[in-house]
Parts: structure tokens; C-alpha cells; sequence
């Protein structure tokens, strides 16, 4: 199941590199007066390293997009402490079209119907 988030790109990382790919991370602020700064990473395998570029090239500090975006979490030495990690893995970002009311990051990207609850 993914998700979606609207808001305004407040950062935007520089490109690194991760394993046998490349990744880079950027921030997006919904505007919510609570929990309102969300940061999301997009990490591509060597065969896909263009749409890292694709991304700096299109979206810049201040724009308004619709982020849609998977959780993923891992645990990183589970025989030790067992720590979890979890990440926003973003798929995908479009300019968003107008300034309404950011989403909340709770709600599913399939449309709701107005009585439906997300869970």
C-alpha cells in the first residue's frame, strides 16, 4: 500500500552514493502546524541512476508537489539490539496544481470515500 503527502520542498540533498546505487534525500513541509516537516528518499540502482538527475533537473527548493511514497523498514543487526530502521521510499513526484490543504501521511493514495476510515 502506498502513500501520498502534499507540500512545499524545503531541502534538497546532493546526490551520494549508496551500495551498488545512488541515492538522494529531500524535505518537504505540508504545512500542518504539527509534524509538519517529512523528509523522503529516493535511491536508484545503477540501471536507473538518470532518474536521480531527473529529479534535481525538474524539482527545486520551494516547489509544490504531490509525493507519493512506500514505508520501509528493516532491522539492522537483529541478533544484537534489534534495531529497526524505517525509511519513506518516494516512487513518485508531480507539481502539485493548486495550494490546498496538505495530506495527512496516514491516509492511503487510493481515494477514500467521505465516510471511510483509513484503517
Amino acid at each position: 500500500m502506498g502513500y501520498k503527502l502534499r507540500g512545499t520542498i524545503t531541502s534538497i540533498s546532493e546526490i551520494e552514493s549508496a551500495g551498488s546505487g545512488k541515492k538522494l534525500s529531500f524535505r518537504v513541509d505540508t504545512g500542518e502546524q504539527y509534524n509538519n516537516l517529512v523528509e523522503f528518499e529516493l535511491y536508484k540502482g545503477a540501471e536507473y541512476l538518470e532518474h536521480l538527475d531527473k529529479f534535481v533537473q525538474y524539482n527545486k527548493v520551494g516547489d509544490f508537489v504531490d509525493v507519493e511514497f512506500n514505508l520501509k523498514t528493516f532491522n539492522w543487526k537483529p541478533e544484537a539490539d534489534n534495531k529497526i530502521f524505517t525509511s519513506l521510499s518516494c516512487w513518485k513526484v508531480e507539481k502539485a496544481q493548486a495550494q490546498l490543504p496538505a495530506t495527512d501521511i496516514g491516509v492511503p493514495s487510493e481515494e477514500l470515500a467521505p465516510d471511510d476510515l483509513p484503517f
